[in-house]
């Protein structure tokens, strides 16, 4: 019985003891504008595709992702190890290039693909193309990574998360 207890207070203490790195820094990475060249370069590196994280200042749910879940060291190593990851400014005046190779404000790459809530989280394939999109915040961790595995393994293809996840 003692055995049990010790047992069922780890696991309720490990999420305490689980290594918290910033996300800024360890979950997006810089971005460089240009997401024709991001494409090349996940190619390069063997990557799955693209992940591009829509959040606005003064957005909670935003907030909530990354103190919850995107500081989460084994969230930000499974995510970098399948995506280039990134963050983009729903409100933003900052031009970049789209996967199209034309000029856009952040601002106008959200509208263009319909982001009209934050967090919106639209993952890309090595072509560009959008191949899963959720809108809102992820209900926990384990959701966010069945999320990205979800679309690392290419069953967007066949099925929509909701069936992915009762599968799961």
């Amino acid at each position: 019985m003692r055995q049990l207890f010790i047992a069922f207070f780890l696991m309720l203490a490990a999420p305490a003891w689980a290594e918290t790195r910033d996300p800024v820094n360890h979950f997006f990475q810089p971005k460089f504008g240009d997401l024709q060249a991001d494409l090349q370069e996940a190619r390069k590196q063997g990557k799955q595709g693209i992940f591009l994280f829509f959040e606005m200042d003064a957005c909670p749910f935003c907030e909530r992702m990354k103190t919850t879940i995107l500081n989460q060291s084994d969230v930000q190593d499974a995510y970098r190890a399948n995506f280039l990851v990134y963050s983009i400014d729903v409100n933003g005046d900052t031009e970049m290039t789209g996967f199209d190779g034309k000029p856009v404000t952040e601002k106008a790459f959200a509208f263009g693909h319909r982001v009209r809530a934050t967090p919106t989280l639209l993952f890309f394939d090595l072509d560009g193309k959008l191949v899963a999109r959720h809108t809102g915040p992820t209900k926990d961790k384990d959701e966010f990574l069945l999320l990205g595995q979800f679309v690392a393994e290419g069953a967007y293809a066949s099925q929509p998360f909701i069936k992915y996840k009762q599968g799961k």
